[in-house]
Formats: structure tokens, sequence, C-alpha cells
């Protein structure tokens, strides 16, 4: 079978996604969507999401992004293409 196209998105993410479990939710939503990378909160307030795979994937993907958990109420999410980090191998939580 031939190996799908991949890319890597960079997503930052506001709203109110702190501090309501929004990070746990894009673990699942990952997995959910087979997407490896990572997210983390960032100090004013935003989440960025490092994510790596096919377009489909990655369109499903950004829509939970903007869904966000239930307690979540996401304002807006800027996206960016990145290059393809090959040492990420799953999904998780940094800092």
């Amino acid at each position: 079978m031939a190996k799908k196209n991949r890319a890597a998105r960079r997503y930052f993410v506001w709203g109110r996604v702190q501090g309501v479990g929004y990070r746990a939710f894009v673990v699942h939503a990952a997995y959910a969507a087979g997407i490896r990378g990572w997210a983390r909160n960032l100090d004013d307030g935003r989440v960025e999401v490092y994510a790596i795979g096919d377009p489909d994937q990655l369109s499903d993907f950004e829509g939970r992004l903007r869904q966000g958990p239930r307690l979540s109420d996401v304002r807006g999410v800027d996206t960016l293409e990145d290059t393809i980090d090959s040492a990420v191998r799953d999904f998780g939580v940094r800092g």
C-alpha cells in the first residue's frame, strides 16, 4: 500500500482553553483522528498544538480543536503549516 501524504501543522487555540480540560480533550481527539504530535499551554492563555497526519486527518482534527470540550469557549484557531518532526511518534502533553 502506498504511504499517505503526511503534513504537519501548528495550531494556536485561543479563548477559554486553559483550566477546562482542553489539552486532555486534544489528546483524545488526536488518537481518534490518528494524529501524532503534542499540545501545551502557553503563558499568554493560548494552547499550542503540533500535529502530524494526512490532510484528511488534519482537517478532521482541526474541526475538533475548534469545538473543544464542554467547558471550553474556543474563540479562534490560527493554523500554520510546519515541518514534519520525525522524532514525534505518538501524541502527548508537553510542559
